[in-house]
């Protein structure tokens, strides 16, 4: 299992007239926890796609549990339960300052060669990462 936090603050243009965090800017906020996660276990987006392979998501859910308003610190907490094969399933968790749970989600991504478009299993490096995670 991996588990890694990420911190963000909420900026002025992330919120709506409510003064609340516009939904549709959690599925960015987790997208920039997935890149820290990689580039905390020793490998980064920039690398996978280098060697050929693309990670478009899936599947996401999401649910709003208490809005995130403007200059909050948020901690988004990202868990990978299951060893990544052709898919990889992300658990995140939102909490803010005072540890208030803000939001549960999930996406599931897969792995896809740039050229072919056909769903493949990421590099050997990856693999190894994950080997260690998950054995």
């Amino acid at each position: 299992m991996i588990t890694h936090e990420t911190q963000l603050r909420v900026r002025y243009a992330e919120t709506d007239q409510m003064g609340y965090v516009y939904y549709g800017n959690y599925a960015t906020y987790f997208e920039v926890a997935r890149v820290e996660t990689f580039r905390h276990i020793g490998f980064s987006y920039k690398e996978m796609e280098d060697e050929g392979i693309m990670m478009p998501v899936l599947e996401y859910k999401t649910k709003y549990i208490k809005p995130a308003r403007y200059d909050d610190l948020l901690t988004i907490k990202i868990i990978i339960k299951d060893k990544p094969g052709i898919r990889i399933r992300f658990e995140y968790e939102v909490y803010n300052e005072a540890k208030v749970l803000l939001n549960i989600s999930e996406t599931t991504l897969v792995f896809v060669n740039k050229e072919t478009a056909k769903p493949a299993l990421p590099g050997g490096h990856f693999q190894q990462l994950m080997h260690q995670f998950f054995e």
